[in-house]
């Protein structure tokens, strides 16, 4: 800084906090009055203010990305620099304010019909941080409402900072317009809370912060309490109510730094105080709400979240504040966190902004309740009248639970455990008290592990009413983590896809809540079966520990199932599990992908498929815990995996698995099967002429019959009648199935090579999505091929594609694509693109070629990034390989597409030749755009 000649009062510098007096005025307040009384013209302040705010700027950006200041300290960085701009524009603001005629260079503010006024930040600029992009929020306050002058200057200095580009948000009071707005306002009142003198007369804000002060006392924090409860309420509603979504909202989701700063002002609107070590010690307000640990704790949390801030500010361009999957590899990396083990880099990166955001839910907890009864007093607490409350050491304050005023949680740790579930029992809210004593006694559950007691009561809490509530509980104030060790590995871990919304810990328990839903009858219309189900197990605490448990081994490497099923067997006991109860939970915890991916990947049709799982469960009580384990688990997953369709699949595959053990492990010979199919099918025919339905009969091969019930055969009976009739080269019937949440399109044309190619294409270029297909070719040399799909750009992750005008237009495009009128590669390539935050999600291209899962097909699964048109493309590269495709089974899990043919060669064998395996392989890793390297599992 260099010196500076005197100048008037009204550009005088804000005095210094620790003396009192001036401080060197920035060089730039010199460079726009170079003399007193003459400001350089408008343009050229313009352009030296504009350089001088990219010096601010760029200086703060490089020290920041050179690792030379952390995120607090940059935004501090950032406020105090941005301090000497607005302080200077507000300098030359006063001097370019022109005078009434006759008072040629008098002060414009001497006059004493002019009230003085002061410059004050507010918002995040009052606290003194600033983001690259933030918004410069600015408050004029004087003693009473601006005369011409003063709102001529304001005026002048807001125009000006629009024109440097800058987001203002600005008021223009009188200290009793603030104080009057405030009182029934509490967002006027945070704003005030976080104001901070910049410029002007310094007496009218020290006359505000008095009076102010003194409405807060007569306001109460009462009102503000509740009022700032009820705006993070809805803020968490809306930007996410758990700290564990994967793609985060920093600044105002839940454990994010809003939160953090709604406890910063709960503590200086009861206080005044304005950093949270003020809270620290038996001598500070409040008498030592927070210890110097927990204060550390909020700095660390204030500074992580800054940091990952200024990154996606700085990786963006703008104040973007959600970090999205293809932000959260870069700012990991520009952080510093590389793959460690069997972690990536970024999955370690965003444990630690979870781990972060549950800090922070957990300070706030503990501080709020502190906060509140500081200010207002302690509560009421009353012993109750119900004995065994009082036996367990419970105690009732303003109608919700504590921990009673004798009983030590040091003594005796199970006392966190009867307070939780005298607290379901009783339908009774736990107190915030009792909160803030969780969290500080949660390390005391490390002596409850292998008590039986303790064991007996978590046990009773998992299995009860309502205890996902009770376990999110116990997970967020940190019981869980000591309780049982292998919890905590699994706490903020999350998986870098698209198919899960939720941390893997977060999943669990809202798995657990899909099993309270069943039990309680809520969910009988989406999932009937399972709902029925849950009512007829008998190892009800296996099912809950199951759930429970059935991703502990997540984030450790290898099978997480295999893993997890060993780690069972150490848990369970120590939970007071029996010897069987342990033994199904492991087998639970080993098997509870196995009726998902079989009904989604397999061919149920194909006896084959039904027996392997039958060997593996063996008895009709395993099948029904793994199917309402596997309902629970994939609802969880997030709102948009579950979907009629997927219902179906599931619930048809356990009826026929069910029967298959009811009968002894067996299912009738394959004939027999045609042999009933073909009979019902004449059945349903029974109206039509004796030589059509024979001739229908004749037409279809066996694994036709045993594709389709009764009902399809007679649909398709009479589709081919009128086709055969009318002469149609080409049948199109689409169906809507609403129970199923899909559409049934019918294909009947002649066959060639690359006809279900072609569907595909025409399918993707009409918004569709094919779920599942049926491929068959008659014995007049005729296709019948039956699809089911879904609208793509469904909303709810898999409606039925049912809209009409949709419907006219596939049947359109089907036969354009089988004449050739239609370019499906230029179509396919019109078709809406994914969002650009999903594409750094990477999905290695995968080929998986199986001869073993049917015994009379060669099983082909592909798994790549999911893309419009890639059904057409790996179909068309199938084709040309000169394989039949018999079926195909297509699920998505986000943008990982996994798609399952069961295909024979043209002379309807498998496909074993190793140089024509490996020519297949080669030709689909090329469609699916995947490596070259051998991935088979023949």
């Amino acid at each position: 800084m260099r010196s500076s000649g005197a100048l008037p009062d009204a550009f005088a510098a804000p005095p210094s906090p620790s003396a009192g007096t001036p401080r060197p005025l920035p060089d730039i307040v010199l460079d726009l009055i170079p003399r007193p009384g003459e400001p350089v013209p408008r343009d050229a302040a313009l352009l030296l203010l504009r350089r001088q705010l990219g010096r601010i700027q760029s200086r703060v950006q490089e020290a920041f990305e050179e690792h030379a200041l952390s995120g607090l300290t940059a935004a501090r960085m950032l406020g105090e620099l941005t301090d000497g701009l607005i302080f200077a524009i507000h300098a030359y603001t006063l001097a370019q304010v022109a005078p009434e005629q006759g008072e040629p260079g008098a002060n414009p503010f001497a006059a004493t019909t002019e009230p003085p006024f002061v410059l004050a930040a507010t918002g995040g600029y009052g606290r003194g941080v600033l983001g690259p992009y933030s918004d410069i929020d600015l408050l004029f306050l004087s003693d009473r409402p601006l005369g011409p002058r003063g709102r001529r200057a304001v005026e002048f200095m807001l125009y000006l900072l629009w024109d440097l580009g800058l987001k203002v948000g600005h008021a223009t009071r009188s200290i009793h317009e603030c104080l009057e707005d405030a009182r029934t306002d509490a967002t006027i009142q945070t704003a005030l809370l976080d104001g901070r003198f910049l410029a002007g007369d310094q007496a009218v804000f020290a006359r505000f912060e008095e009076a102010f002060a003194g409405a807060r006392q007569d306001w109460g924090i009462g009102q503000f309490l509740a009022a700032k409860r009820a705006e993070r309420a809805a803020r968490h509603k809306r930007y996410g109510d758990s700290p564990y979504l994967v793609e985060p909202h920093l600044k105002e989701g839940r454990g994010g730094l809003r939160d953090i700063q709604t406890m910063y002002w709960l503590a200086r609107y009861a206080f005044g105080v304005k950093r949270m070590p003020e809270l620290v010690g038996p001598d500070s307000p409040g008498g030592g709400l927070l210890t110097a640990r927990e204060a550390r704790a909020f700095k660390r949390a204030w500074d992580f979240l800054w940091t990952v801030r200024f990154h996606l500010h700085y990786v963006t361009g703008r104040a973007e504040e959600r970090l999205t999957f293809d932000l959260q590899p870069v700012v990991g990396a520009r952080m510093g966190y590389t793959r460690h083990g069997k972690q990536d880099g970024v999955e370690r990166f965003m444990k630690h902004l979870f781990l972060t955001a549950r800090d922070v839910v957990r300070l706030s907890r503990l501080l709020e309740p502190a906060i509140e009864r500081a200010a207002l007093g302690l509560p009421a607490v009353s012993r109750p009248s119900d004995a065994a409350l009082t036996a367990a050491g419970v105690a009732v304050a303003d109608g919700k639970l504590l921990f009673a005023p004798d009983r030590v949680v040091e003594d005796d740790p199970a006392i966190m455990l009867r307070l939780v579930r005298a607290a379901r029992d009783r339908g009774m809210e736990l107190h915030p008290l009792a909160h803030r004593a969780l969290i500080r006694s949660a390390h005391r559950a490390q002596a409850l592990r292998g008590d039986t007691e303790a064991s007996t009561l978590f046990l009773d809490i998992l299995t009860g009413r309502d205890s996902a509530r009770w376990m999110r509980v116990l997970n967020e104030v940190g019981f869980l983590s000591r309780f049982i060790p292998d919890w905590a590995r699994i706490v903020g871990l999350m998986q870098f896809d698209t198919y899960h919304v939720f941390t893997v810990e977060e999943h669990t328990i809202e798995a657990i809540a899909v099993l309270n839903q069943l039990e309680q009858g809520e969910l009988d219309e989406a999932a009937p079966v399972a709902s029925e189900l849950v009512g007829q197990v008998h190892s009800r605490r296996a099912l809950y520990v199951a759930v429970l448990l059935h991703d502990i081994a997540k984030g450790r490497g290898g099978d997480h199932s295999e893993i997890g099923a060993g780690l069972a067997l150490e848990i369970c006991p120590r939970l007071g599990l029996a010897p069987e109860e342990t033994e199904t939970v492991s087998w639970l915890v080993l098997n509870h992908l196995l009726v998902s991916q079989t009904a989604f990947k397999r061919d149920i049709d194909d006896p084959k498929t039904i027996l392997d799982i039958a060997e593996v469960v063996q008895s009709p009580e395993r099948l029904r815990l793994l199917l309402v384990l596997t309902v629970a688990d994939m609802r969880a997953v997030g709102p948009k995996v579950w979907n009629g369709w997927k219902a179906t699949l599931l619930r048809e595959l356990y009826w026929r698995v069910a029967e298959v053990l009811a009968g002894g492990l067996s299912v009738p010979e394959r004939d027999v099967r045609v042999a009933r199919a073909k009979q019902a099918a004449a059945a349903m025919l029974e109206d039509q002429p004796k030589e059509a339905v024979e001739h229908f009969l004749s037409l279809g091969y066996p694994g036709y019959w045993l594709s389709f019930d009764p009902e399809s055969h007679a649909r398709h009976a009479a589709m081919i009648r009128e086709a055969e009739v009318t002469g149609a080269p080409l049948s199109v019937s689409t169906r809507v199935l609403e129970a199923r949440a899909v559409t049934e399109v019918t294909v009947y044309c002649s066959d060639h090579p690359g006809l279900f190619s072609r569907i595909a294409g025409a399918l993707a270029v009409a918004g569709a999505t094919i779920v599942d297909a049926r491929i068959h070719t008659m014995t007049n040399g005729m296709a019948l091929d039956t699809l089911w799909v879904q609208d793509a750009q469904s909303t709810t992750g898999g409606g039925a594609f049912d809209a009409s005008h949709k419907l006219a237009r596939l049947s359109v495009l089907i036969e354009q694509a089988l004449s050739g009128r239609l370019n499906l590669v230029q179509e396919i390539r019109k078709v809406r693109r994914e969002p650009a935050r999903l594409r750094a999600v990477q999905v290695p291209g995968r080929v998986v070629i199986d001869n073993f899962a049917s015994n009379t097909h060669t099983v082909i699964e592909l798994n790549g990034r999911d893309r419009p048109g890639l059904l057409h493309d790996v179909t068309a590269a199938i084709s040309e390989q000169g394989l039949q495709i018999a079926s195909a089974h297509i699920t998505t899990y986000g943008v990982r597409a996994v798609d399952v043919f069961y295909v024979k060669d043209v002379f309807g064998l498998k496909i074993e030749n190793e140089r024509k395996l490996a020519s297949l392989r080669a030709a689909l890793l090329a469609a699916i755009g995947g490596p070259t390297e051998d991935a088979s599992a023949d």
